[in-house]
């Protein structure tokens, strides 16, 4: 057993505890840092109540989603909100998608059913990471991560959120201290849509980091971890 609070993080879609690393290797002195599993449920529900379960008996639990873990987080808050003693929602969105957005994930799990599963990192890699990040090591470690992650979890995740709920609506119920990050480079989830999310809790920060896109805790792990020790303390 041990004394320190717990620190759940979710990862995103096709990201494992790699897209964590300095931020566990930052807090895990103080924290007992928890990398959430998410690559075997295809609904929040469940993708939820398996990183509670992870969490163990923990109480006060300071919960961090990025993106699709985002999602994750926004569902915790629904399932066990007494639970959760900080959030942070990171490069994600309290909406549903648009018919647009549900129409290219469509593409991609079409693609990859195909048997062209390394054909949808290449695709996806622009969106995710800022220009000056993407000729770099870091595009490699993010393929590596996707290709660990593998099909079958990608199919599940996207069904996941292909289903998602609009989480709009529960912004307001949110009592907890919220940090909302997001990278000024972010295509996919971009800075508006964490402006919409900070403006709907009360008392909610917003940070924005510099020269990140969809990963800033890859991309810009310090700011990030500036911002996190700025929230855990709160």
């Amino acid at each position: 057993m041990t004394d320190r609070p717990t620190l759940l993080l979710l990862p995103g879609l096709l990201c494992d505890a790699r897209l964590w690393r300095d931020q566990v290797a930052a807090f895990a002195p103080a924290w007992r840092c928890v990398v959430a599993d998410l690559a075997h449920d295809d609904n929040l529900p469940a993708m939820a109540g398996r990183a509670l379960s992870a969490a163990g008996d923990a109480q006060g639990i300071a919960v961090a989603g990025l993106s699709m873990g985002g999602y994750v987080a926004l569902e915790i808050m629904r399932q066990a909100p007494g639970r959760v003693g900080r959030l942070a929602l990171m490069d994600t969105s309290a909406r549903p998608d648009t018919e647009e957005q549900s129409r290219r994930r469509r593409a991609l799990l079409a693609l990859s059913e195909s048997g062209m599963f390394r054909g949808v990192t290449p695709r996806l890699l622009p969106t995710l990471l800022a220009p000056r990040h993407l000729a770099t090591a870091l595009g490699a470690e993010v393929t590596a991560m996707a290709e660990r992650v593998g099909r079958t979890a990608f199919h599940r995740q996207q069904r996941a959120i292909l289903k998602r709920p609009d989480s709009r609506p529960d912004l307001a119920r949110i009592a907890v201290p919220t940090l909302v990050v997001v990278g000024e480079h972010d295509a996919l989830t971009p800075p508006h849509l964490a402006e919409e999310i900070a403006a709907g809790i009360p008392g909610a920060t917003l940070a924005r980091i510099p020269e990140a896109g969809h990963l800033p805790t890859m991309e810009e792990p310090d700011a990030v971890i500036t911002a996190m020790r700025d929230w855990l303390r709160a």
